[in-house]
């Protein structure tokens, strides 16, 4: 009885370890925005975008490949709709040019949603309150496939109204042949007929020679 109670008591506690050890790592997940540790130091620097896709809170902010910050907010700017996207970049990193560029990216191909800044060439460094001038918005996959729908059934029906064209082209070219060659036909009778006419006429319009009189008998 008390191997049986010990054993419920185990169980029970590794399956709520379990539970526990998947909250704190679905936490710890870039696109969940949800952070258990506290703020860390930094500069914050901001960048707007068209559009950021299922870019969340918490994802994190890459140079290179390598973590450099985390992304703080997102927001909507009512001036002109854009969305406004304020990073957290680590202290140690304060020698990014100010015309570095940001774009956001995919993890993979199911992956969350992050932030690559590219180094630009300038002299002048991102500070705290700066803002990235050059971004790239987040390439969405639906408005992908919708474009490409569009465009082959744009090019089908193109294709179909071409076709028809050529075939009445090709049908009024016959006609005109057609049309040419009784106009030939017409024409050759015409002339067959004409000539006919002038064999007639010169036939009938000769006069016949005239007769030649007895010769006169000399007169001795």
């Amino acid at each position: 009885m008390r191997s049986n109670r010990t054993l419920e008591i185990g169980t029970g506690l590794f399956v709520l370890l379990g539970f526990a050890a998947l909250l704190f790592l679905t936490t710890q997940l870039p696109s969940s925005g949800l952070k258990l540790s506290s703020s860390k130091a930094g500069f914050r620097v901001s960048a707007e975008f068209d559009n950021v896709g299922d870019l969340k809170t918490g994802a994190p902010v890459t140079m290179a490949g390598v973590d450099i910050g985390d992304v703080q907010s997102i927001q909507i700017n009512p001036q002109d709709y854009r969305a406004v996207v304020t990073m957290r970049i680590d202290p140690q990193y304060t020698q990014i040019p100010d015309d570095s560029d940001a774009s956001i990216s995919t993890q993979g191909l199911l992956g969350g949603k992050y932030i690559a800044v590219g180094a630009g060439g300038s002299e002048m460094f991102l500070k705290n309150g700066s803002r990235i001038q050059f971004t790239q918005s987040a390439i969405v996959l639906e408005n992908l496939i919708n474009k490409l729908f569009a465009n082959y059934a744009g090019g089908g029906s193109n294709a179909n109204s071409q076709g028809g064209g050529n075939s009445d082209g090709g049908a009024g070219a016959g006609s005109g042949g057609s049309g040419g060659a009784s106009a030939s036909a017409s024409q050759s009778g015409s002339q067959g007929k004409s000539g006919t006419s002038n064999a007639d006429g010169k036939q009938g319009g000769t006069a016949p020679p005239p007769r030649k009189g007895k010769p006169q008998e000399s007169t001795r």
